[in-house]
C-alpha cells in the first residue's frame, strides 16, 4: 500500500484559545468607554461563541470579577480592588499625584498623567471634578497617541521605531482637525521638540483642547502630563509653562534628589558605571567618551523606571 503524502496548505492550524485566554478576551471587552455591556455586546467584542461567553460571564460573576445588573454586566469589586492595588504600587503615579493636584488647583481644568503603550496612551491618573465631564477620559482609559496632547508629547521624544509603529497603525481622522498625513505629523513632532510642549486643538474630540508636556530628563520621554478642557483653546499658551513646570517637578521627585546625592558620594551604581564608561572612553574617541556619562545616566533612569512597569 502506498502512503500518499499530506499536502501542505501553507497555513498551520492554530490551537483553540485556552480557558484563560477566553476569559482575558471577555474581560478585555470592558476596556472601552462603555462601563456596562450586555451578553450580545461582549460576544461581539470578544469574538467568542455566545455559549462560551455566557459560561465565562457566569463564572466571573461568581468570582466577583464582574457584577450583573439585569441584562448588563460591569467590572466587579474584585477587579476594582486589584486595580486600586496596582495604582497604589505605581511609583510614577505616587510621585506625580501631589503635583497633579497642585496643577489642577492652579488651572482649574482636567489634568492627566499618561504613559504610552504601542500606538495608544494609557491614562494612569485623571484629576477633575464633576464640571469636567465634557472631557471624555478616565483613569485606565486609552486613546490614540497621534491625536492627543499626551501622546504627541511622548512621541516627540520617542524612538523612531515607536513613531513608525504609530504611522503604520494609521492616522485616522477623529475630527476635521486631526493630523492625518505622515509628513505633517512628523513636522508637528519637530515643532513639539522645539517648544517643549504639545498642543491638541480638537484633534481627538470636538471642542476639547489640550496642552501636554513630556516627562523626561535628557533622553526619551517616559510619560506625559497634560491639561485638557472644553473651549480652552485661548488658554493653552498661558497654561503651557505650568504644565511644563509640573512635568519637571515630577521628574525631579522621581530621580533628582537621589541622583544628586549619589553623585556627591560616588556610591551610586550608575555613577560607578558612568565612571567605568569614562575610563573606557579614555582610549577611544574623545567625543564618545564625553557622551558616555549622559548615555549611562539616561539608561539608569530607564532601569529605575522599569521597576513600576
Amino acid at each position: 500500500m502506498t502512503v500518499q503524502p499530506v499536502q501542505q496548505t501553507g497555513h498551520e492550524a492554530q490551537p483553540p484559545p485556552s480557558l484563560l485566554e477566553k476569559a482575558a478576551l471577555v474581560l478585555g471587552a470592558f476596556q472601552g468607554s462603555t462601563p456596562r455591556l450586555t451578553l450580545t455586546e461582549v460576544v461581539h467584542r470578544s469574538g467568542l461563541p455566545r455559549s462560551s461567553v455566557h459560561r465565562i460571564l457566569d463564572q466571573l460573576v461568581q468570582l466577583r470579577w464582574l457584577d450583573r445588573d439585569g441584562r448588563d454586566y460591569r467590572l466587579g469589586m474584585r477587579m476594582l480592588e486589584l486595580g486600586a492595588m496596582a495604582s497604589h504600587h505605581n511609583r510614577l503615579r505616587r510621585a506625580a499625584l501631589p503635583h497633579l493636584h497642585e496643577l489642577h488647583e492652579k488651572v482649574g481644568h482636567v489634568v492627566h498623567l499618561a504613559v504610552i503603550d504601542g500606538p495608544e496612551v494609557v491614562y494612569l491618573e485623571r484629576i477633575g471634578g464633576a464640571a469636567d465631564c465634557s472631557v471624555p477620559s478616565r483613569t485606565g482609559g486609552r486613546q490614540p497617541a497621534y491625536c492627543t496632547g499626551t501622546g504627541k508629547a511622548i512621541l516627540a521624544f520617542a524612538d523612531e521605531a515607536l513613531v513608525a509603529e504609530v504611522l503604520r497603525s494609521g492616522l485616522r481622522p477623529r475630527t476635521p482637525y486631526t493630523i492625518t498625513r505622515p509628513r505633517a505629523f512628523r513636522e508637528e513632532l519637530a515643532r513639539i521638540r522645539e517648544r517643549g510642549v504639545a498642543f491638541d486643538q480638537e484633534e481627538a474630540f470636538r471642542g476639547v483642547a489640550c496642552v501636554g508636556a513630556p516627562l523626561r530628563g535628557s533622553g526619551r520621554a517616559i510619560a506625559s502630563i497634560s491639561v485638557c478642557g472644553n473651549g480652552v483653546h485661548r488658554e493653552l499658551e498661558r497654561m503651557a509653562p505650568a504644565v511644563l513646570g509640573t512635568a519637571r517637578a515630577v521628574w525631579s521627585a522621581l530621580y533628582g534628589p537621589g541622583r544628586a546625592a549619589a553623585a556627591r558620594s560616588g556610591s551610586r551604581p550608575g555613577a560607578r558605571a558612568a565612571g567605568a564608561a569614562r575610563a573606557a572612553g579614555n582610549g577611544s574617541d574623545a567625543g564618545a567618551a564625553a557622551m558616555a556619562p549622559a548615555q549611562m545616566d539616561t539608561m539608569m533612569s530607564w532601569l529605575r523606571f522599569a521597576e513600576w512597569m
